[in-house]
């Protein structure tokens, strides 16, 4: 797990060379909205692109993370799938409903089922890498889906650019991150993280939950500011030293937001065991994501090293799904 977080940067560029070839074809209609099919390691990129794209997307862009897919999508519904497996029983549900339903397809997999119905039903299809930990292959979906929008002009092609600066920023600072991420493990360790991250981040904050959770078989819990304003707020009652609360910020988010922290801050102060802040860099949003992703992939590992976990084994999470293909 942890050559596979040092490689995070060849990942990304290795996926913009498959992305730089994919074959797609354009819908036979318009395309008025998108609905992104995935789970776990495989659906996360769903959520974050589609967060990091909000305010350049054409259409609206949904994310669906189990056996069924809503209502609207018809013929004018472009439906990724992602399945890294390609056998994601979920996901595999969701395709055959949305093919059903005559919508455009296109699926993000290494192969598997998901490869086998797409070259059966003549669907596009991108082939990532595959026979490694869906968690560890983000770079591959991450950068296949802004790839899949951009060619159905959903948004423009600056993404490009901008996943280059990531790659060099993350290069660039890798000795800072594991300087930052190795202190943040040391005041997770023992400790229930809480983390906090703002509106559009969520995407974010969620990958780095799931990350403690796998690779450090850690559980916590996330909220968004300010959503979290107008409740979890007030479960701050009581003093409890065993909660290490985690914010995940930006210098330029939107001052409101900035303020609502400030005062969070206060108030969780009385209670929590700890308040650490960790702020992004970049100069875009999709730089800024890359680099909290890598950050948080980095303090999962430390703390799997300082809690003498295996970080690669998902081993209840198999027995989940071979006890599954029993029923």
């Amino acid at each position: 797990m942890k050559n596979l977080i040092q490689n995070f940067s060849k990942q990304l560029t290795e996926a913009i060379a498959i992305g730089n070839n994919a074959k797609l074809t354009k819908s036979n209609n318009d395309i008025a909205n998108i609905l992104i099919c995935g789970l776990g390691g495989s659906g996360i990129g769903g959520s974050i692109i589609s967060e990091l794209v909000v305010n350049k997307a054409t259409v609206p862009i949904n994310v669906t993370k189990g056996y069924f897919i809503p209502a609207y999508v018809n013929k004018n519904t472009l439906v990724i799938i992602c399945s890294y497996s390609g056998n994601t029983e979920e996901t595999l549900n969701c395709m055959n409903l949305a093919i059903a339903k005559n919508a455009k397809l296109t699926c993000v997999t290494s192969g598997g089922k998901v490869e086998e119905i797409a070259k059966t039903k003549n669907i596009d299809c991108i082939i990532v890498p595959g026979e490694m930990p869906p968690r560890a292959c983000l770079g591959y979906s991450l950068t296949q889906l802004l790839f899949v929008l951009s060619f159905h002009n959903i948004i423009d092609n600056a993404f490009k650019a901008e996943l280059q600066a990531a790659i060099k920023l993350i290069d660039a600072e890798e000795n800072n991150i594991i300087k930052e991420a190795a202190s943040v493990a040391k005041i997770l360790k023992d400790k229930i993280p809480v983390i906090y991250a703002t509106t559009y981040n969520e995407g974010i904050a969620i990958r780095f939950r799931q990350q403690l959770n796998e690779n450090a078989k850690q559980l916590c819990w996330h909220q968004i500011i300010p959503e979290m304003n107008h409740n979890e707020l007030v479960g701050w009652t009581q003093k409890s030293d065993n909660l290490a609360v985690l914010f995940f910020l930006d210098k330029d988010e939107y001052s409101r937001n900035l303020a609502r922290v400030e005062i969070n801050k206060e108030v969780i102060k009385k209670y929590a065991g700890s308040i650490t802040e960790v702020y992004s860099k970049g100069n875009s949003a999709i730089e800024k994501a890359i680099y909290f992703i890598h950050l948080g992939d980095w303090v999962s590992m430390l703390l799997s090293e300082l809690k003498g976990v295996d970080a690669f084994e998902v081993n209840v999470i198999n027995h989940l799904k071979s006890s599954l293909s029993k029923i």
